[in-house]
């Protein structure tokens, strides 16, 4: 099992990380609010990890602390939620905001979800109501510090690439996008904005 990767950050985008770890760079899939606490490129980056093999792959996922972490190992042992639907769920609704939902027991914000229906979004609070509880300090998260758009492309494409990435319809993310859209703004605070109006 590899826990913890601590390296090089070579490249990132809202998604994804790349890592380079004396010579061997690992390509990490981590949810936004992780990828918005990434440091700048070419600096050094650590990430707490979970490994998955399959069949046909081996994958990485990263979170930007422990919490994050167990956060995800709890979601993904919830029946119909896999890691790829875990990454949406935590990219959708922070640590501390899922865990305000399971103690509300609020249905409607979590099948605004791409990927959760209702029958997934009661299952879940069913299924975390006693786990997520011991998984969040009082003292939670650090604010998360900017994102730079790392591709030679505008801010909205970016931010549209990343919804779109969650699951949300390209119509749907590009309306929320347009609706959110300041100037000055960064890629960060605009997918933030972005994925409040659609939860």
């Amino acid at each position: 099992m590899i826990g913890k990767i601590s390296g090089l950050l070579e490249e990132k985008s809202a998604n994804q990380a790349l890592i380079n770890v004396n010579g061997v760079s690992y390509e990490i899939e981590v949810p936004i609010s992780t990828s918005f606490s990434l440091p700048s490129v070419g600096e050094s980056a650590q990430l707490f990890t979970h490994f998955v093999v399959r069949e046909d792959a081996q994958l990485l996922y990263g979170f930007r602390n422990r919490q994050d972490r167990d956060m995800f190992r709890v979601l993904i042992k919830v029946n119909g939620v896999g890691p790829k639907l875990g990454i949406t769920i935590l990219s959708g609704l922070e640590s501390h905001l899922l865990a305000e939902c399971v103690a509300q027991d609020d249905v409607s914000t979590l099948v605004k979800l791409p990927g959760i229906g209702k029958k997934t979004a009661e299952r879940l609070l069913i299924e975390l109501r006693d786990k997520v509880k011991d998984l969040l300090p009082k003292d939670d998260l650090a604010s998360p510090s900017s994102l730079s758009p790392v591709m030679s492309v505008s801010i909205d494409e970016e931010a549209e690439s990343a919804l779109i990435s969650l699951g949300y319809k390209p119509q749907d993310a590009a309306k929320a996008i347009k609706a959110n859209r300041h100037e000055s703004q960064t890629l960060e605070s605009l997918i933030k904005a972005s994925l409040k109006s659609l939860i």
